[in-house]
């Protein structure tokens, strides 16, 4: 069983992926970090993210980069969301995510472009939004805690710019499938949005 779990930066897909993972027992994939280890990768090397021949010289990454804590960090992200445009590092990575995708079992794997692009045939389908605003207060949140000094303003001018390189970007873009479950957690608390999801999983899951 594949499920797909797609939506824009700190909408809560990942908290959600988890969860469903957990809930089925399948191993989970969050795809962004492959984006955000290339990211942070290209910026340790003092290179340019919106150079193409760089993003995909830092697609060697070794797998224990995916541990790397910077990866969680404002920086990495908005690298992520500048390397992820470029069609021939979605190329260098799409087989990685693919063979994930369909190991023995299943998988579940969140990003942008899951349902769409990296697993269409998926058995489930969900796409997680939320407002900017609620958005980036989460974010903002996560890096005070983490103890970033950031202000709130800025991490909103982030969300809007990631948002807008992440939604017209001629590879790959994120949109929701068409047949995707749409789940809106702006006003929802993080059990209530996985109580949800899991019971959209069930449905389509049913459906088939």
């Amino acid at each position: 069983m594949i499920i797909a779990v797609d939506g824009p930066a700190a909408s809560g897909k990942g908290t959600i992926a988890r969860a469903i993972a957990a809930h089925y027992k399948l191993p989970h994939l969050d795809t962004g970090l492959l984006y955000r280890a290339v990211g942070q990768t290209v910026l340790d090397r003092g290179s340019d993210p919106a150079s193409e021949a760089d993003a995909v010289a830092a697609c060697d990454f070794a797998d224990a980069m995916l541990a790397d804590p910077r990866l969680k960090e404002s920086a990495a992200g908005n690298a992520a969301s500048v390397v992820s445009a470029h069609p021939k590092v979605r190329e260098a990575l799409i087989a990685r995510q693919r063979a994930f995708a369909t190991q023995n079992g299943g998988a579940v794997l969140d990003g942008r472009d899951i349902g769409t692009v990296i697993a269409p045939e998926a058995d489930a389908k969900l796409f997680v939004r939320a407002t900017s605003a609620i958005r980036a207060r989460r974010r903002h949140d996560e890096l005070v805690r983490a103890g970033a000094k950031i202000s709130f303003d800025k991490v909103l001018a982030d969300i809007k710019a990631r948002d807008l390189r992440d939604s017209t970007r001629a590879t790959a873009p994120l949109r929701q499938a068409p047949d995707a479950a749409l789940l809106d957690t702006s006003f929802m608390s993080i059990e209530a949005a996985i109580r949800h999801a899991i019971q959209l999983v069930e449905r389509q899951i049913a459906e088939r």
